[in-house]
């Protein structure tokens, strides 16, 4: 389907907030448009104006340090958040989801921030930054505010973004930095393929939390637990805090059983 609309190449976040305050509801920001484009040529969307980031100085920069973790700028593709050294070394639960995220050739456009602000719920980057205890950094005419990545979804595709905002960059904890982990999806095919469960695993020393996707409206954060506690304990946490559907991929009771079954695979690898 073909669209119309204005393009707007930003020079700072500043310009790109201006923007968003001018046009309101009809303009979207593009980083990666893997969704956004999709989108519009499926007629899903239909913004008068597009508000390009990749210019703003610093957009694409990934950091680390020991003393103030990670940094991720909106811009940062999943390949590059793969690719570094420091998230390599650092954080290995982020590299094992974002290697479950689409193809390499989307993955080289895809942005790490563009994942979680489609608020999909089978978002492949939800479940280790819901576990790593990320905080999300929005900016708006107003200033800039962090929200935790567990309060920033609401609802399947809706976030706390507020109309004018925009996500500049995720922080990932130094706190969390240096845990063990996994991620078990299970999809249609072999490949790239949107996810029918995932779970995500990660521990550090006698600390474990989990989180799941494509199993409620929102990626869930189940919870941290005792590496001690009992795996049954764990398993009936977890059932209760995800509620899938029946639907053309798979059933309700079949994503129930699938992440019962991931969740003990990954218990017996990692913990």
């Amino acid at each position: 389907m073909n669209h119309v609309f204005q393009y707007r190449l930003a020079s700072s976040f500043q310009d790109a907030v201006a923007g968003l305050a001018e046009l309101g509801a009809d303009a979207r920001i593009l980083a990666g448009g893997t969704d956004l484009l999709v989108n519009i040529r499926a007629g899903l969307m239909a913004p008068t104006h597009v508000i390009d980031i990749k210019a703003v100085p610093g957009i694409d920069t990934l950091t680390y340090t020991p003393e103030t973790g990670l940094s991720i700028g909106a811009a940062v593709t999943v390949n590059a958040l793969m690719e570094n050294d420091a998230v390599q070394a650092h954080y290995p639960l982020l590299v094992q989801c974002a290697h479950q995220l689409a193809s390499h050739q989307v993955r080289n456009r895809a942005t790490v921030v563009g994942n979680i602000v489609n608020a999909s719920p089978c978002a492949d980057l939800a479940p280790p930054l819901l576990c790593l205890d990320a905080a999300i950094e929005i900016q708006s005419a107003d200033g800039a505010r962090q929200v935790s990545c567990r309060e920033f979804f609401v609802a399947a595709k809706q976030t706390v973004l507020r109309p004018g905002e925009l996500v500049s960059r995720i922080l990932v904890p130094a706190e969390t930095a240096d845990g063990q982990g996994g991620y078990k999806k299970l999809k249609r095919i072999q490949g790239h393929d949107l996810g029918i469960v995932g779970v995500a695993l990660w521990r550090q020393r006698d600390r474990v939390r989990v989180a799941v996707s494509s199993a409620a409206p929102t990626p869930v954060y189940v919870g941290e637990f005792a590496a001690d506690e009992p795996l049954a304990s764990v398993q009936e946490a977890l059932s209760a805090a995800i509620n899938p559907i029946d639907d053309v991929r798979c059933t309700r009771d079949y994503r129930l059983f699938m992440a019962g079954v991931y969740l003990r695979r990954l218990w017996q690898e990692v913990v």
